[in-house]
């Protein structure tokens, strides 16, 4: 072998090791969502939402194989151009095989990541009345199909909405958070609230049974988020960029990121007064804020906006929760709300920034207030009129939530044959009375407990 094919294997090498490490670490946001909504639910609810969390990861990358991948490589330019064939993305081609002479399987995995990353954002907000096979449907055809198609219009490299109209999205704020947010909030709406969450109009709080759990779970994503943002990098041995084909670093991603969480976390703790649940999420909601600019903006700068970004997101989810929203996580608040933020701001803070110059498609637009704000809706609407549609679908069908009376006694003992305190540690026992309470919740916010042994 000589030098210059060493140089070469080596090179092959070191890609291959970038995105491997890239995946593996964001398996840690899938531990993250699963220890998060464990805590977030209540003890009778444990194992199922476990057991829903790993179905969901299975299932969509199973799907994102036999058809996401391809509508990444056919839909980039639809509906302003034809669809690409794109048969070396169809399961069947010989780049979808085992072969040794394709990257392609370190970037499918890295999407696949995303995509299962795009159903646990979901899962969160739907806790402890969802069907698992309606959810199951529900994230393959979120993962799988609609974000993908999103992220091949905001995220591919000729994407339409990069070279029509100057779009700008490092950190898939858009393609990932915005269209799992937007399409977990016409979810909800058809799913409804929990049985005790509103009562007569009135919010009524239903704690978590674990919530040092749940903010475990939130520092796990957090570093699986480093993995995640390694996936928004192109590496090559000419040097580091962007999916847009700009030159970015490690460097830039490691300021944004940290100055994002810290930022988020600040602001949250500020304007929920203490609130632990809000003050972890809003390290989550700094990031997202700034996902979009992440590799251009001043690290000071990132701070601001994630400082803002936490700041506004329990006002967020206090807003939603005036129309009787139950999301038990606050998953559209966060990652839509965050993402509609984040992206306004980014076409005004980044505004003439030029886009590179992309091969048979010309210079695009430079980055701008119009493109950033019209591809936040085109994401919005993608992700919510499908979202609403195929959960109105199963409602009707009388497929989308538990029978009620499964809801109060827990879906651990009627789902899952196994229980999460064998050992008789107390759990949470929610009783009905007859004064107009369920779930243990009373009219006045006390939760009712009881000591009961497994």
């Amino acid at each position: 072998m000589t030098p210059d094919d060493a140089l070469v294997a080596m090179e092959s090498v070191l890609t291959d090791f970038f995105y491997w490490v890239s995946t593996a670490l964001m398996i840690l946001i899938h531990a993250g969502f699963l220890a998060y909504e464990m805590g977030a639910s209540r003890s009778k609810n444990v194992l199922a939402t476990a057991m829903k969390n790993l179905l969901t990861f299975a299932v969509t990358i199973a799907a994102f194989f036999f058809v996401g991948w391809w509508f990444y490589n056919a839909f980039y330019r639809f509906p302003v151009d034809a669809i690409d064939p794109a048969t070396a993305a169809l399961p069947w081609s010989e780049d979808m095989g085992p072969n040794i002479t394709s990257v392609t399987g370190i970037f499918w995995a890295a999407f696949a990541l995303f995509a299962a990353t795009t159903g646990s954002i979901m899962s969160g907000a739907v806790l402890e009345r969802i069907r698992t096979s309606a959810f199951l449907i529900l994230s393959t055809v979120l993962g799988a199909v609609v974000w993908i198609i999103g992220a091949s219009w905001a995220w591919h490299g000729s994407g339409w909405l990069l070279t029509e109209w100057g779009w700008h999205d490092f950190g898939a704020a858009g393609a990932v958070h915005l269209i799992a947010g937007a399409f977990t909030l016409g979810v909800l709406i058809n799913l409804g609230p929990r049985i005790g969450r509103f009562v007569n109009g009135k919010a009524v709080t239903i704690r978590p049974h674990n919530l040092p759990l749940t903010m475990l779970g939130l520092m796990l994503i957090f570093v699986g988020f480093f993995g995640f943002l390694m996936g928004c990098v192109v590496y090559t041995n000419t040097g580091y960029f962007t999916i847009f084909g700009s030159p970015t670093s490690l460097s830039a991603v490691a300021f944004s990121t940290l100055m994002g969480l810290a930022g988020g976390i600040i602001g949250s703790y500020m304007s929920s007064r203490g609130e632990p649940f809000w003050t972890i999420s809003g390290g989550l909601a700094g990031v997202i804020s700034v996902a979009p600019g992440m590799d251009l903006y001043h690290p000071a700068v990132t701070f601001i906006i994630a400082l803002v970004g936490g700041f506004i997101v329990p006002f967020i989810g206090k807003l939603l929760e005036r129309f009787q929203l139950d999301d038990v996580v606050g998953a559209v608040a966060v990652h839509g709300g965050c993402a509609i933020y984040g992206l306004v701001v980014s076409g005004f803070v980044l505004w003439g920034i030029p886009n590179v110059e992309l091969e048979g498609f010309g210079t695009p637009p430079d980055i701008n207030p119009l493109g950033q704000i019209g591809g936040m809706v085109v994401m919005a609407a993608l992700g919510f009129i499908p979202g609403y549609l195929l959960s109105l679908l199963l409602k009707r069908l009388k497929v989308l939530r538990i029978p009620a009376e499964i809801e109060e006694i827990g879906l651990d003992l009627s789902e899952v044959p196994a229980t999460p305190y064998p050992e008789g540690i107390p759990v949470t026992a929610m009783n009905g009375s007859s004064n107009g309470s369920s779930n243990g919740v009373s009219s006045n916010g006390a939760v009712a407990t009881k000591e009961v042994s497994a």
